[in-house]
């Protein structure tokens, strides 16, 4: 059975919408290279992102597998054809890359390309990226290339629209820093609090000791025992402090063992007892972690600043083929319907962004003095 590439309005279609499905700068980057390569129905695909030193800050490949890829070596440097994508600004459509003047080679181990279709993706005047191409599966009559004006134009199609994925992508990273800053400052508040009451106790207590010690040293002697459990638990607070406010860890840690840990400064930050446990979960792609971690993040404010819980507990599990955050807490509750009347949405119009935006949704359950209960439930894991 022969190969037959996709055509038509369709397949430019299923290219756009594989684009606008992530927001992962790298899993835009494979998106958009596997749907260049598949609707040009070439050999090879690859994407360039420029760094500020004269190579790629990122480099992303289909039709190579790890092994050849590993074997490849470093990332390339902004020469010859890849240049000229990058500085040029114009496409470029070679019937043999390899007998080009501005050829220079490439390593042992980099498969053999003939034909060449490259184009620049550009925001605005700024040259953000380049898609290359090679060996376009079709017969190519000596001299010639097997890319087309067609092929360039579809291609510069496809570009516009790499351009505004990156750029979302990017957006995306860049929120995805500021709310990583905004919740290491919002938990280093809470946690200054918690030790700063831990140490105000401590002296106090170490004042009354020191006014018994004359005329009750049996009291003293509680009050001195007192202070020793009080230092201990200052210690506590401030060794959390420490290793919560490190650098976020949940792309090294993963989801679970980031929420274990967050939950724990909580519990110790706050009078209300904060639990979590979790079932068998798997790891889960990068956009949907982050979502969960967020909406638990909310949710979890909520719970401590404004509902009067006396108990929290979080738990992950998976259910039906898909992965399930439970918050639920002891609080006041509220009247969702009212809430949502009253434009008071206590950060439940965010949280549900973000199920939707991974493909999950969230739902609410909550009265008044009946507590509350979050849930977000997202496919796989």
């Amino acid at each position: 059975m022969s190969h037959r590439p996709p055509s038509g309005l369709a397949a430019v279609s299923a290219a756009l919408l594989a684009m606008s499905r992530h927001l992962e700068m790298r899993d835009v980057l494979k998106t958009i290279v596997a749907s260049a390569r598949e609707l040009l129905d070439a050999e090879y695909a690859a994407l360039g992102v420029p760094d500020d030193h004269g190579g790629f800050a990122q480099f992303v490949v289909d039709g190579v597998s790890d092994e050849q890829w590993k074997a490849i070596g470093p990332l390339p440097r902004q020469h010859g054809i890849l240049a000229a994508m990058l500085h040029e600004a114009k496409p470029e459509r070679l019937a043999d890359v390899r007998k080009d003047p501005r050829f220079e080679g490439w390593p042992d181990a980099h498969p053999d390309m003939s034909d060449f279709l490259g184009l620049p993706i550009r925001d605005g005047d700024d040259i953000i990226g380049a898609l290359f191409l090679a060996n376009k599966r079709c017969p190519k009559p000596e001299g010639t290339c097997g890319f087309t004006a067609e092929d360039e134009e579809l291609l510069g199609i496809l570009a516009q629209h790499a351009a505004i994925a990156l750029t979302n992508a990017r957006l995306y990273e860049r929120s995805r820093e500021l709310t990583i800053a905004e919740e290491r400052s919002r938990l280093a508040h809470e946690l200054h609090d918690a030790v700063s009451q831990k140490l105000f106790s401590l002296r106090l207590t170490a004042q009354a000791a020191a006014a018994l010690v004359d005329r009750d040293p049996a009291r003293a002697k509680d009050e001195l025992q007192q202070v020793a459990a009080l230092a201990a638990e200052a210690v506590d607070e401030l060794r959390a402090a420490v290793v919560e406010l490190r650098p976020a860890g949940l792309d090294e840690d993963g989801l679970v063992a980031t929420l274990r840990t967050q939950i724990q400064v909580l519990d110790r930050a706050h009078t209300a007892r904060v639990t979590f446990a979790s079932a068998a979960v798997r790891a889960l792609p990068a956009a949907q972690e982050e979502a969960l971690l967020r909406v638990s993040q909310e949710a979890l404010h909520n719970a401590l600043r404004h509902s009067g819980a006396g108990h929290v507990d979080v738990t992950l599990t998976r259910r039906d083929g898909s992965t399930v955050l439970r918050i639920t807490d002891d609080g006041r509750g509220f009247d969702p319907a009212a809430t949502r009347r009253a434009g008071r949405h206590l950060g439940l119009v965010s949280m549900r962004d973000r199920a939707d935006g991974v493909g999950g949704k969230l739902t609410v359950e909550s009265a008044p003095g009946k507590g509350t209960t979050i849930e977000m439930e997202v496919p796989g894991g």
